[in-house]
């Protein structure tokens, strides 16, 4: 395994943002750490190709909300897909400089998403967005949200807000009818599955087994459908 190479470096008011490659034989690997945490890496991202699924199967032509940018490859699948093709893919990143990034195509999959006239690229807090308090608008067919390793193993703290039951309950408002509000986990995390199921009863868990480095881990996906089992705010009572 060869030395990481930094393609990029940037110190921000979130901390540090660090882009690597590195190759291990002849396979190139791009590695993103943020806050001093390692976010992602191209080794294994099937479960956010996953992700990107649970858009195909809503209307003709959906709009999507990706939320975080990462290393692109939810919104790319997004894009690639060929049975449903996107029509609009609006991907909001905290961080001003990964979206610097992508337009310069310092990776091949950053710049295949930036460089697609679907995409529209966003610098601003997600939660803000779901909550109508920031651009863009929607309504989306799906909103993807990967913003960060779950409420159990957060990134920055401030995401918390994105996983409490007031951002969750935007976040399905601002879905169109039969749209999907999908959430990527590290792992299991009992009190998301709750909120969603307050939500909306039949919120659905599905676990994705992945071995990295002799190592099994099992990422999950947290699923809501709007549709008729949603509850209103005046059934559910320990919403906020």
């Amino acid at each position: 395994m060869d030395e990481p190479v930094v393609l990029g470096r940037e110190d921000g008011p979130h901390g540090t943002l660090l882009l690597r490659e590195r190759r291990t034989g002849h396979e190139v690997v791009h590695e993103l750490v943020v806050n001093g945490v390692f976010a992602m890496d191209s080794t294994e991202t099937a479960s956010e190709r996953e992700l990107a699924g649970f858009a195909e199967g809503t209307a003709v032509a959906p709009r999507v909300l990706v939320g975080g940018l990462g290393l692109g490859y939810t919104a790319a699948t997004v894009l690639d897909q060929d049975t449903n093709p996107a029509s609009v893919v609006d991907v909001v990143e905290l961080e001003p400089q990964l979206v610097a990034w992508a337009r310069a195509g310092l990776t091949p999959v950053l710049g295949r998403v930036a460089a697609d006239p679907r995409t529209r690229l966003h610098v601003a807090d997600v939660a803000a967005v779901l909550r109508g308090a920031a651009g863009p608008t929607g309504p989306w067919e799906a909103i993807l949200l990967d913003v960060d390793n779950g409420p159990d193993f957060l990134i920055h703290d401030a995401n918390a807000t994105l996983y409490d039951r007031g951002t969750l309950r935007a976040a399905h408002d601002r879905l169109a009818d039969g749209g999907v509000l999908a959430i990527w986990c590290q792992g299991p995390a009992p009190e998301l599955q709750e909120a969603l199921q307050a939500l909306a009863p039949r919120a659905q868990e599905h676990h994705y087994a992945v071995e990295r480095e002799g190592r099994r881990f099992s990422y999950v996906i947290y699923t809501v459908t709007r549709g008729e089992d949603t509850v209103t705010w005046d059934e559910d009572p320990t919403a906020r």
